[in-house]
C-alpha cells in the first residue's frame, strides 16, 4: 500500500494498493480528491506500475495526470465513484420528500495517513461537508472504510462477506450525523465508469443459507461484463442490509434497497481522480451507468435511534464470489430429510414382513 507515492503533502488523500500475481499485476487506486473514488486497472506485467503528475492531478485540468507505466500492459480498467448521498422522508402525503443533497465531492477529508495499517491493509477516509447550514454534520462524520486482501475468506463481522486475494472491501459509515427529519432515511448513489463494449448487469441471488448472514437470503451484483462474450471483467458486491451498530448483530440490521442500474447523462466532477486517469472522454469514449443504493426500515426509525448506519460492499475483477451451502446447513438438510425417507423405507420393510407372515400360516388351496 502507497499513500501519495510521490508527494509529500497530506493535503490530498491518494491510496495506491497493487497486487502482483504470476503474470500479471492489479491496481487498486484510491482517493478522496473531488469526490472518493476508486480506479481498478488489470494489467498483463509483473512490473507495471501507477504514476501520477501531482501539478496536473491537482489543477483545473487533471486529464492524463495519472496512468499505469507501461500502458501498453493494460488489459482492463474501469472505476467506482461515490458521489452524492441522498437524504428523504416520507410526507404525510405518503409522497418522498428529500432533503438538500450531500454531494460529497463538496467534502472536506482528513489526512488518511493516521489510519493506514499497512499490517490489516486498511484506511479510513473520513470528511464532512465544506458548508454545513444545518449543522447536521457538528457531531458527525461520513467514511469510507478500505480494506484489501493477501489471501480469500471470509469476514468475521457480519455482513461476513466471501472474498478472494483479487478483491478488495469498502464501508459506507454514517456516525453522529443528526437527521433532518423525524423519519429520515439515506441513499447512497454509486456511478461507474467503463469502457467502450462493456455493459453494467444488476445481478439478484437468494439462498436458503443464512447462517454467516442470518435472515439475510439475497445477495446483489453490479457486473461488467464484455458485450463479446459475456464474460465478467469487474465486480461490485453487497448483501441486502446494513447495520445500526459499530459491532453489528442480527438485531441491529437495517433495510437495504436498491434502486434501478440507470445509464447517467450527467458528468463526473472535474476534479476527481476518474478523469485524470480516463480524460475527457468520460460520459462519450466511456460510459457513466449510477444505481442508488438506499437503507433505512419502513419508518425510518432505526437510524434515527442509533445515529449509525454502515454497510459493507465488495469490490474486485473477474466473477463475484459465490456462496455455497455450508457443511452446517449440508448436514441440517441431509437429517432434514434423510431421516423421514429412513423411516419411511423401515415402514416399509416391516408391513412387507407382516403382510408375508399372516397369510403363511394357511395350506395352499388346490
Amino acid at each position: 500500500m502507497q499513500y501519495n507515492p510521490g508527494w509529500n503533502s497530506s493535503s490530498v488523500n491518494l491510496l495506491h494498493v497493487r497486487a502482483v500475481g504470476p503474470g500479471d499485476t492489479l491496481h487498486y487506486i484510491w482517493s478522496s480528491i473531488g469526490a472518493p473514488a476508486v480506479l481498478l486497472v488489470a494489467t498483463e506485467s509483473r512490473s507495471s506500475v501507477l504514476r501520477v503528475n501531482w501539478t496536473q492531478l491537482l489543477s483545473p485540468a487533471p486529464a492524463g495526470a495519472v496512468w499505469i507505466d507501461p500502458p501498453s500492459s493494460v488489459v482492463y480498467s474501469t472505476a467506482v465513484v461515490f458521489t452524492k448521498v441522498f437524504e428523504y422522508s416520507e410526507a404525510e402525503t405518503l409522497e418522498e420528500l428529500f432533503y438538500p443533497t450531500y454531494d460529497l465531492s463538496d467534502f472536506s477529508w482528513d489526512n488518511i495517513n493516521h489510519t493506514l495499517n499497512h499490517t490489516a491493509l486498511t484506511a479510513e477516509f473520513t470528511g464532512i461537508p465544506t458548508t454545513d447550514p444545518s449543522g447536521s454534520f457538528s457531531n458527525g462524520s461520513l467514511a469510507f472504510r478500505v480494506t484489501a486482501y493477501e489471501a480469500g475468506g471470509r469476514d468475521g463481522p457480519l455482513p461476513s462477506l466471501l472474498h478472494t486475494a483479487n478483491s478488495s472491501k469498502v464501508e459506507f459509515v454514517l456516525a453522529g450525523v443528526a437527521p433532518r427529519g423525524n423519519s429520515s432515511r439515506f441513499a447512497l448513489e454509486v456511478a461507474t465508469v467503463e469502457e467502450t463494449g462493456v455493459a453494467q448487469k444488476l445481478r439478484s441471488a437468494r439462498s436458503i443459507d443464512d447462517e454467516y448472514t442470518p435472515t439475510v437470503f439475497e445477495m446483489l451484483s453490479l457486473v461488467a461484463e464484455s458485450q463479446n462474450d459475456s464474460s465478467a471483467l469487474s465486480f461490485l458486491q453487497w448483501k441486502a442490509t446494513a447495520y445500526g451498530s459499530q459491532t453489528p448483530r442480527r438485531e441491529d440490521s437495517i433495510q437495504c434497497r436498491s434502486r434501478g442500474l440507470q445509464a447517467a447523462n450527467w458528468t463526473l466532477p472535474v476534479s476527481s481522480i476518474v478523469h485524470a486517469y480516463f480524460g475527457e472522454a468520460v460520459g462519450s469514449t466511456y460510459t457513466i451507468s449510477a444505481i442508488n443504493i438506499s437503507f433505512g426500515g419502513e419508518d425510518g426509525k432505526v437510524y434515527q435511534e442509533k445515529r449509525y448506519l454502515s454497510w459493507s460492499a465488495l469490490l474486485g475483477f473477474g466473477q463475484p464470489p459465490e456462496d455455497t451451502f455450508s457443511p452446517l446447513v449440508i448436514s441440517i438438510m441431509a437429517v432434514a430429510l434423510g431421516t423421514p425417507m429412513l423411516m419411511l423405507l423401515v415402514g416399509s420393510c416391516v408391513v412387507l414382513f407382516v403382510h408375508r407372515k399372516r397369510y403363511s400360516e394357511y395350506e395352499p388351496i388346490n
